[in-house]
C-alpha cells in the first residue's frame, strides 16, 4: 500500500511538472515556454524604438518611485487627520482605499490602493457587488499580464535570457509572472536593470492611459450605433428599489429631468441627485383657489426629528405641505401630491409664484430630514414621484448615457465597456503606484537598488555601504506602505 501510494504521488508530481503546474495551499501556479518565441519576437522588434520606449519607462519608473512615497505619505496624513476629527469627511471626498492584490514574484502586489472619485463607487475586495466581480478579476489579470509582458520584453531587449511566462491564482486573486535568468540580470549594467525593473509600472501606466482614452472617446467610437446627450437611459432597476413599481422606472426609459434639473447623461443624473440631497426641498406654486379646493382638515403633529406631519390617513397619494401667507408663516395642508405637482412650477418662496395677478402660494413638502420629494421625468410616461433619500434612488437604479440607434442593439454594451475601462484605469494605475514604492518584495525594491548603484557608486565607493543605504530606505518605505494598509483597512472595516 505504501509503495502504491509513493508511486501515485510520484506520477502526480511528474504530471504537474510536465504541464508546468505547481500546487500548494491557497496557491495554484502555471508556467509555460509556449509564449517564449512570441516574447523574443516582441523583444527584437525595432530595437531603437524599444530602446527609447523603455528608456522613457525608466524615467517614469524613477519618478513614480519618489512620487509614490509622497503620495503614500500624504495619504497617511489625511487618514490620520480623518481619524482624529470628530466628523468624518463626506463620502464624495477623494481618498485612497485598500484592495487586495497578490505579488507576482514571492508575494507580488501585496496590497493595492485605488483612487475613488465617485461617491457611489464600491471598494473592490471589501464591499464589491457580485455583479462587478467579473470586471474586477478580469482587470486584475489583464493588468498583471501587461505588467509582466513589460518586464519580459525589456529583459529580452537587454539580452537577458527569458525562461518562461506564467499565471497564478492565490486564493481567488489572479496574477502573472515571468521567469528570467538571474545571472544575466546581475551581469548587465544598473541602467539596463532599471529599464527592465521599471518596465512593469511603465506598462501599467500606459494601459491606464489607453483605457482612459477609450473611455473619453467612447461616444465618438460608438457614434454609428449609439447617440448621447439626450438623457440617461435606465438599464436596470433593483427589485428592492423605491423606483420599482407601476408608476416607477422601467428598463429602456429615458430620464430627462429631476425636478427642474435637466439630465443629459449619467453624470447629470448623479450631479442633480447630489444637489437635491444637499439643498433644501423645493416647493410648488399653487393658486389660493386650488389650495382651498384640494386641501382638507387634518390633525397636525410633530415628528421626533422636529418636522411636521399633517396627513393622518396613511394615504399613499397625499403629502403634508407647508406654506405661509401674509399673516401666518406656518400653515400646513394635506394635499394629493400628483395633482399639486403636475400642473405647477417649482419655487423657493411665494415671491416666485406672484404672476398674472393670481394669488398663489409656494407649498413645500413637509418631510422628514434628508427625505425629498423628487419629480422624475421620463417621457412619454407619466412622471414618477419619488419620496425618500436621493441616494437610495442613485444606488438602486443603473443608467447609461448611450441610447441605441436601433432596437436590436444592446443597451448594456456601452455600460460593460465603460465599467471595464474604469476598472482597468483604477487597478492598473494602482498596480503602477504600489509597485513603484521602495518596499521589500515589490518592483520598487529592485528599482531602488539599481538606481542607487547607478547614481551613488562614485559617491559611496563601498558596495556594502550602498546596500545599507538601500536597506534603510526600503525599511522606511515598507513601514510607510504597511501603515497605509493597516489604517486603510481599519477605515474601510470601521464604517
Amino acid at each position: 500500500v505504501l509503495q502504491s501510494s509513493s508511486s501515485l504521488k510520484a506520477s502526480y508530481e511528474d504530471w504537474l511538472l510536465t504541464y508546468g503546474l505547481s500546487v500548494s495551499p491557497f496557491h495554484l501556479r502555471w508556467q509555460t515556454a509556449l509564449f517564449n518565441r512570441q516574447f523574443y519576437n516582441w523583444g527584437r522588434w525595432k530595437p531603437r524604438f524599444l530602446y527609447l520606449w523603455f528608456s522613457v519607462g525608466m524615467v517614469f519608473g524613477i519618478v513614480a518611485m519618489f512620487g509614490s512615497v509622497v503620495l503614500l505619505g500624504k495619504t497617511l496624513l489625511q487618514t490620520l487627520t480623518q481619524m482624529l476629527t470628530e466628523a468624518p469627511k463626506a463620502q464624495n471626498d477623494r481618498m485612497l482605499q485598500v484592495v487586495v492584490r497578490l505579488p507576482s514574484s514571492a508575494l507580488v502586489f501585496l496590497l493595492c490602493f485605488v483612487l475613488l472619485s465617485c461617491p457611489h463607487q464600491q471598494v473592490p475586495g471589501v464591499n464589491l457587488p457580485i455583479s462587478q466581480l467579473t470586471y474586477f478579476f478580469s482587470a486584475i489579470l489583464i493588468s498583471g499580464v501587461i505588467h509582466e509582458v513589460g518586464h519580459g520584453v525589456a529583459a529580452i531587449r537587454e539580452q537577458v535570457r527569458f525562461n518562461g511566462f506564467g499565471i497564478f491564482i492565490f486564493i481567488v486573486y489572479p496574477g502573472a509572472f515571468v521567469d528570467l535568468f538571474t545571472t544575466h540580470l546581475q551581469l548587465i549594467s544598473p541602467v539596463q536593470q532599471l529599464r527592465i525593473f521599471c518596465a512593469g509600472v511603465w506598462h501599467n501606466f500606459v494601459l491606464g492611459v489607453a483605457s482612459f482614452m477609450v473611455l473619453f472617446l467612447l461616444p465618438a467610437i460608438l457614434f454609428p450605433f449609439y447617440y448621447t446627450g439626450v438623457g440617461a437611459l435606465v438599464t436596470e432597476v433593483a427589485e428592492d428599489s423605491p423606483a420599482n413599481g407601476p408608476r416607477g422606472l422601467f428598463v429602456g426609459d429615458l430620464v430627462t429631468n429631476l425636478q427642474d434639473c435637466p439630465v443629459y447623461n449619467v453624470e447629470d443624473w448623479n450631479s442633480c441627485l447630489g444637489d437635491i440631497s444637499e439643498k433644501s426641498q423645493v416647493g410648488y406654486c399653487v393658486s389660493a383657489a386650488t389650495l382651498q379646493q384640494l386641501s382638507f382638515p387634518a390633525r397636525v403633529y410633530r415628528r421626533l426629528d422636529g418636522t411636521v406631519e399633517c396627513c393622518s390617513n396613511n394615504s399613499l397619494t397625499d403629502i403634508c405641505f407647508s406654506y405661509s401667507n401674509k399673516l401666518d408663516s406656518h400653515l400646513y395642508a394635506c394635499l394629493p401630491a400628483r395633482k399639486v405637482i403636475e400642473a405647477s412650477k417649482v419655487c423657493r418662496t411665494s415671491m416666485d409664484c406672484h404672476k398674472d395677478f393670481v394669488p398663489s402660494f409656494c407649498v413645500t413638502p413637509s418631510l422628514e430630514n434628508q427625505t425629498r420629494l423628487i419629480r422624475v421625468k421620463h417621457p412619454p410616461h407619466i412622471d414618477m414621484l419619488y419620496v425618500g433619500h436621493p441616494m437610495h434612488l442613485q444606488y438602486t437604479v443603473s443608467l447609461s448615457s448611450f441610447v441605441p440607434r436601433q432596437n436590436f442593439l444592446s443597451i448594456d454594451l456601452p455600460v460593460v465597456i465603460e465599467t471595464f475601462c474604469k476598472y482597468l484605469i483604477s487597478l492598473s494605475g494602482a498596480l503602477a503606484v504600489i509597485n513603484a514604492v521602495p518596499c521589500f518584495a515589490l518592483d520598487g525594491q529592485w528599482i531602488l537598488n539599481s538606481f542607487l548603484e547607478a547614481t551613488l557608486s562614485s559617491l559611496i565607493v563601498e558596495k556594502q555601504n550602498r546596500e545599507l543605504v538601500g536597506f534603510l530606505i526600503l525599511l522606511a518605505g515598507s513601514a510607510l506602505l504597511a501603515a497605509n494598509v493597516a489604517l486603510g483597512l481599519w477605515m474601510v472595516t470601521a464604517r
